[in-house]
């Protein structure tokens, strides 16, 4: 199947090039000086410079209100920049729309689905709006049957469907046509454990049998460190660090030590300062995060300056930098699991 869908995405592209020829160039994502502003107070996308290689797996992270589902919307043409310039797939996205959205495919935050339809009504409905052939089409339910495991559910009516599937049905209607780019903006918010993996595993799988660009936004950074190539951060609207998740990580250059603990957390902030190969100590309710150059021979000293203090420490944990330390240096907040509408 995967020859089969790789050469049906090649005549696609090559039937939707007619009017005009993508940029043959490693780029599939090239945004300039890219600003969102509402009214005279709110920037939204502040001057914002991206670039995504095809074949990327690109993760979009940022705290709540950063601009990650603005520039979405704005890449995707469904929301007008009003500074600065952008190309998806090779095409102007304020010159050339409806060149974008026929090679683009999307799937945002809210799933929009008729409950009264079938799975299988809503992509034939998908592909009929694509322009798509009834022998195209068919063609197309066949692969994405295997591709998105929903089996026999496409028959039943979406109201029949769990949140997982919901989601998987949404991924599919954004594949029918076969896109170059896929924007997935927070694919897996609300999703139990194991159908969070299956989306990955999904995810993962387009990347790997079709080549297909993904740029996806996400709330969670596990996420991010799992499925992306490289990772952007986005705050007040502006990229501030961008690479893999290892060099991100590495950016950090530290060890930090994690303690819980029971009484006051501005006590033990202050039981820690000037402790030898302490950094820097953050808190947040009952728990320290210890920025170390050492760990392996600051967490005795650690240990020795909490107790010295009075403060009983519930457990004592070592651990490598991970995206959360990245993005508490790079933006002063913790990343927070909650759904970023901006």
């Amino acid at each position: 199947m995967q020859t089969t869908m790789r050469h049906r995405q090649e005549d696609l592209y090559q039937a939707r090039d007619v009017e005009g020829t993508t940029d043959t160039g490693p780029s599939a994502i090239v945004a300039e000086g890219l600003t969102r502003t509402f009214g005279d107070a709110v920037t939204a996308v502040d001057g914002l410079d991206l670039t995504i290689q095809r074949g990327e797996i690109y993760g979009l992270l940022g705290p709540n209100g950063a601009g990650k589902s603005t520039t979405v919307k704005m890449l995707c043409t469904l929301l007008a920049p009003t500074g600065g310039r952008a190309t998806v797939a090779g095409f102007d996205i304020a010159s050339r729309p409806q060149q974008v959205r026929l090679h683009i495919g999307v799937a945002l935050q809210d799933v929009a689905l008729d409950p009264k339809q079938t799975g299988l009504e809503l992509l034939r409905l998908q592909g009929q709006l694509y322009g798509l052939s009834r022998r195209e089409i068919e063609q197309r339910l066949v692969e994405l049957r295997a591709l998105v495991d929903l089996g026999d559910a496409l028959e039943r009516r979406i109201e029949t469907y769990s949140g997982g599937m919901r989601r998987r049905l949404d991924l599919a209607a954004a594949l029918v046509h076969n896109p170059e780019v896929l924007f997935l903006d927070e694919p897996t918010t609300g999703l139990d454990p194991i159908s969070r993996a299956s989306v990955w595993q999904e995810v993962q799988r387009l990347n790997d049998d079709l080549g297909m660009t993904i740029l996806l936004t996400t709330q969670y950074l596990e996420e991010a460190d799992e499925l992306a190539d490289r990772v952007g951060i986005v705050d007040n609207g502006r990229l501030v660090a961008q690479g893999t998740p290892n060099e991100l990580k590495r950016r950090v250059g530290t060890d930090v030590v994690v303690a819980r603990i029971e009484g006051d957390p501005d006590a033990a902030q202050r039981a820690l300062q000037g402790v030898y190969g302490v950094a820097a100590v953050e808190s947040r309710d009952h728990e320290l995060t210890i920025s170390v150059d050492e760990g392996s021979s600051a967490i005795g000293p650690v240990a020795i300056a909490l107790h010295d203090a009075s403060i009983q420490v519930r457990d004592l944990t070592l651990r490598t930098p991970t995206l959360d330390d990245v993005f508490l240096e790079l933006t002063g907040a913790h990343f927070d699991a909650e759904e970023d509408r901006s």
